[in-house]
């Protein structure tokens, strides 16, 4: 199956639904005209199609492996790298100064998709280099951004995140790893990390670790940790790498799926690392990381779906069996359970995207402007973003081995690979349980004002809309509506209770979004009105009773216990 990057859905998106103009009315974002972002996807599109889709077979077939303390990744990845590196990718929402093109986050985001599309296992090292870009330009000393900086946005070097240890994933406030002061600035990082993506490989000139880790003095739990960078070589005043660090791949994973991406237990054995941010502060330094792979991580799910879904329309296009409603002897996709499969995997896609590309829209809006309501939506969609992309991948995929049939489950038909490789991104960055908890406890701290602005404006779009298409307009404005009713709801419970329904109620607003932006979609382009529809009147209801199970509190839960469990 060859990949066709989806480049008239997304330029329709950034033009007609979330609001991707408002950019170039800002100083910041003003070169950002239509010409520039066709021109720049474009060229992105060709990457992804020619360069790096053909490597997605190969990194499953030949996977990343460790032989004699070096990472060898698949053939044909480290070229596709370099290209990328050469192509200026790495740094396109990256400063200026340290040679990025400052462009929007948005564009990063679209380009991250189409990645992820193309090879997810290939993808996910750019996206953690562009992160750790990120969290050095807010957090890290004038000489280390001086010095870093201009390495990481070039692609010569690239970027991970270390937080995982055997003892400490989702509660960081148990990491054990420790810095010691050596007395020049620097510290000497001891400890052992786990699930490290792309921890080494055999193509970058230099690999730079970003470490949690704990300060003699440092407390316990989440206050006493510190963030630290940590070269594979040290490099000198001129940026050369120099002598090898002590840090150490001790075994790479075997997993489920993204085979051609290395998953590594990383040792550190008093290498040599700089603080990043304050001392005690390195969780608040590495959530700048996190909420950009956060994001990211969404889109993955988003990209891995959108390969899912073209796979399977090819195959229902040319797989003949039996006579169909349109014909004696048809395609498969002109049968009507096979039509609703593909029908329902494009909507979702649509507004899978849509949610992702409208908190970008909002994260550069913040970036632009500093407007607090900017910046409390863009907090707002991402945990969403994060969480209700990575389910529509699983989703999507899962549809797409069933449009094949018995051939689905067939690796050869390459239908199965795409759910192998995108089930992990629901887990990682932060499970999908743990951003549903954020929605509905950091992200409420403001009384939910940010969430009733984004509420009156569905609704207030759905009102519009009511004359044009009176049919898809009501149902849009009453999920609004009964979301607001649940959101005051949650807003009075006990932490307890609105963990009990977080989940259902992500998905519910995720639902509600969908919805939104579908409606916007068939008003600005009646030839969208068909997709919406399949939208609005066969998922949006769903919503109804996710906002039950949200309502319901947490008792019946904990009235079963363990016991009762394996009784």
């Amino acid at each position: 199956m060859t990949y066709r990057a989806p480049l008239n859905d997304t330029l329709f998106l950034l033009k007609h639904v979330v609001g991707y103009d408002q950019l170039r009315a800002t100083d910041r974002f003003s070169e950002a005209t239509p010409e520039v972002t066709q021109a720049i996807l474009s060229q992105a599109a060709r990457l992804c199609e020619d360069v790096i889709a053909p490597l997605q077979r190969v990194g499953d077939q030949h996977p990343a492996r460790l032989e004699n303390g070096i990472v060898r990744t698949p053939p044909g990845f480290g070229a596709a790298m370099g290209q990328i590196a050469q192509g200026g990718w790495f740094g396109l929402s990256a400063e200026e100064d340290y040679g990025g093109l400052g462009l929007p986050r948005t564009l990063a985001t679209v380009v991250n998709e189409m990645m992820a599309a193309a090879c997810l296992s290939l993808q996910i090292a750019p996206l953690l280099t562009q992160g750790q870009i990120e969290a050095l330009e807010h957090h890290a000393s004038d000489a280390i951004k001086a010095l870093y900086l201009p390495k990481l946005i070039s692609g010569a070097w690239s970027g991970t995140m270390n937080l995982t240890e055997p003892q400490a994933g989702s509660d960081l406030g148990a990491l054990r790893t420790q810095a010691a002061p050596l007395g020049d600035g620097s510290y000497a990082i001891t400890g052992q990390k786990i699930y490290i993506s792309w921890g080494d490989n055999d193509f970058s000139e230099n690999i730079c670790h970003l470490v949690l880790a704990r300060l003699p003095d440092g407390g316990a739990g989440t206050r006493g940790i510190s963030l630290f960078l940590v070269p594979k070589f040290i490099p000198d005043a001129a940026g050369r790498p120099g002598a090898r660090n002590g840090v150490r791949v001790i075994s790479l994973e075997r997993k489920l799926g993204l085979h051609g991406a290395p998953t590594a237990v990383m040792e550190y054995d008093r290498a040599q690392g700089w603080l990043i941010g304050a001392q005690h502060g390195g969780l608040a330094a590495m959530f700048t990381m996190m909420n950009n792979a956060r994001v990211g991580v969404g889109v993955q799910g988003i990209g891995v779906a959108e390969a899912a879904f073209q796979h399977a329309l090819a195959y229902a296009r040319t797989r003949y069996q039996g006579p169909t409603p349109l014909s004696a002897t048809g395609a498969i996709v002109e049968h009507a359970d096979v039509r609703r499969m593909l029908a329902q995997m494009k909507a979702e896609i649509f507004a899978a995207r849509a949610i992702a590309l409208a908190n970008s829209v909002a994260i550069d809006m913040a970036t632009a402007t500093g407007g607090a309501d900017w910046v409390a939506r863009a907090a707002l969609l991402t945990p969403i973003t994060k969480a209700h992309g990575t389910e529509i991948g699983v989703e999507v995929a899962g549809l797409g081995i069933q449009v094949h049939g018995g051939m689905g489950v067939i690796e050869e038909a390459g239908a199965a690979q795409f759910l192998r490789d995108v089930r992990v991104t629901t887990i990682y960055e932060g499970t999908n349980g743990i951003q549903a908890m954020d929605l509905v406890g950091r992200k409420m701290m403001d009384g939910g004002e940010a969430a009733f602005r984004l509420l009156q404006e569905i609704e207030d779009g759905a009102e519009a809309a009511r004359a044009a298409l009176s049919d898809l307009a009501e149902p849009v404005w009453q999920a609004a509506e009964s979301l607001r009713e649940t959101t005051e709801w949650m807003l009075a419970q006990s932490q307890t209770d609105r963990f009990a329904g977080a989940s259902a109620y992500l998905r519910a607003f995720a639902r509600v979004l969908g919805g939104h932006v579908h409606l916007a979609a068939a008003i600005a382009d009646p030839r969208r009105r068909a997709l919406a529809q399949v939208f609005i009147q066969r998922i949006l209801p769903e919503h109804a009773s996710l906002i039950a199970q949200a309502r319901v509190g947490a008792d019946a839960l904990y009235a079963l216990g363990p016991d009762d469990l394996a009784a």
